[in-house]
């Protein structure tokens, strides 16, 4: 297991290696400024549409706005934002939380693009419903000598859908969880793996639930989950920053400080390069926005209207909420409490754990493990669905049924395995799914920005 396990790490740290680092933040920077820096000009108006202002019920598409950010947001907000970002400062120190917000900022540009297009390339299927995502406007908007990759899209989609949203989100709850239970019922955790096998299983039968109802089900769910989940645990972080104000200045000259000079081994810090602060904050960034990915639009595809540019303004919240919101205040927490210098060499969610224990020891863990409880399991219903519409896609909707019952049974499995090989896996496959993606942003490029020239000017007078 452990030659697997650094063999999967080696395979990880290539895959995010300097040349797909530098191609997504490269590709963010081009957006961004070829877009005038939509992120910024678009903000207001993309909340406005969020919040059902401009809403037709006549238009085609399946959810509301609101409903589509939300099944976005259920899928990004899972374990990034509390085990993803504590190990990416465990292994890449502070300095990769400020890698993390840059991720975060090109992020935002870079959501408007691939959303914006996964409403412009849509199909329309047999039932009448919607659907769309990177393999579909690789299709339409490419054509079809680019079939080849808007294949291997599909072939990524629907297997990482099995790393970053099912195997890693189960394994982290069960962790999670596991440490609550050693802490407050330690009979119950006598045995390791069949607390994990529980877990699992509890997972599987409630994520079954929500997923045999479509898209639909899965769109009311997350709306009524992800603003109680999001409060719930921002909540808490900001208590524990409140009740050590002290800390927040010198915390954050030491996230800005070692971004591009990371800090030698020190306590239980073992030392990381610049190279490998980067790494990790852009990994665990995108691994948190999904920013790039071509995840999201799958989920925006959804969304009811005509006018793909409103589409394209609702995403770019996304980030914001997901990384520059809920990331940050795990990433505050972490380096507040110094945890991630500590002689045990914590990392994932157990690092959180115990940070937000540091903060608040009546009441920190339980925060950390509810939330990610309610985090992975809103991640594991949005994450079906894009892996579902990848096998539509690739086999009809014959095979969603097969897919179905293989993604329900990996939940107990992930839950059961070691952590260090689900990360390194799911690292994989996220790279292989970003790269169709990238490219098709970069050639569809010209055909977002002449959307979004005439939407700012038609509707907004600018």
């Amino acid at each position: 297991m452990e030659n697997l396990i650094q063999l999967i790490d080696k395979l990880s740290a290539i895959a995010w290696g300097k040349p797909l680092i530098i191609l997504l933040l490269g590709t963010g920077v081009y957006q961004t400024i070829r877009q005038k820096f939509v992120q910024i000009r678009g903000f207001k108006h993309g909340l406005a549409l969020t919040a059902g202002l401009y809403d037709n019920i006549e238009d085609e598409g399946q959810v509301s706005h609101f409903e589509a950010l939300s099944t976005a947001l259920s899928a990004t907000i899972g374990v990034g934002n509390i085990a993803g970002v504590a190990t990416a400062i465990a292994a890449g120190g502070p300095g990769a939380m400020f890698w993390i917000w840059v991720t975060a900022a090109l992020g935002m540009s870079l959501k408007f693009t691939e959303c914006t297009l996964a409403v412009k390339y849509r199909d329309k299927q047999p039932d009448g419903s919607v659907r769309g995502g990177p393999m579909y406007y690789i299709k339409n908007g490419l054509g079809h000598k680019w079939m080849p990759l808007a294949i291997f899209s599909a072939l990524a989609t629907s297997i990482s859908a099995f790393g970053i949203g099912n195997m890693v989100q189960a394994n982290s709850v069960a962790d999670a969880l596991l440490n609550l239970a050693r802490e407050y019922y330690p009979l119950m955790a006598s045995s390791e793996f069949l607390f994990r096998l529980a877990i699992g299983l509890i997972l599987a039968f409630l994520t079954g639930l929500v997923i045999i109802g479509g898209i639909k089900r899965i769109a009311r769910t997350a709306s009524l989950l992800v603003p109680f989940m999001a409060i719930f645990y921002v909540g808490g972080a900001l208590v524990v920053i409140v009740l050590n104000y002290e800390r927040l200045i010198p915390a954050l000259a030491e996230i800005f400080s070692s971004a591009l000079q990371p800090k030698a081994a020190i306590g239980g810090f073992m030392g990381a390069t610049v190279m490998q602060t980067i790494r990790y904050g852009v990994a665990r960034g995108i691994f948190s926005n999904e920013s790039g990915l071509g995840s999201a639009p799958i989920a925006h595809a959804t969304a009811r209207t005509n006018i793909p540019v409103r589409e394209g303004l609702v995403a770019l919240n996304e980030p914001f909420m997901d990384t520059l919101v809920i990331c940050t205040m795990t990433g505050l927490v972490i380096v507040l409490s110094g945890k991630w210098m500590a002689p045990e060499q914590l990392t994932g969610s157990p690092l959180s754990a115990a940070a937000f224990a540091w903060g608040l020891p009546f009441g920190g863990h339980i925060i950390v493990g509810v939330g990610l409880a309610l985090f992975a399991y809103t991640t594991l219903v949005g994450w079906y669905y894009y892996g579902e519409t990848a096998i539509i896609f690739l086999f009809g909707p014959k095979g969603a049924q097969v897919y179905k019952w293989i993604y329900v049974f990996l939940i107990p499995v992930g839950a059961t395995v070691a952590l260090k090989l689900v990360w390194g896996i799911a690292d994989i496959f996220n790279a292989l799914m970003a790269l169709p993606n990238i490219i098709a942003i970069i050639l569809l490029a010209g055909v977002v920005v002449r959307e979004q020239d005439t939407y700012f000017k038609d509707f907004l007078g600018k």
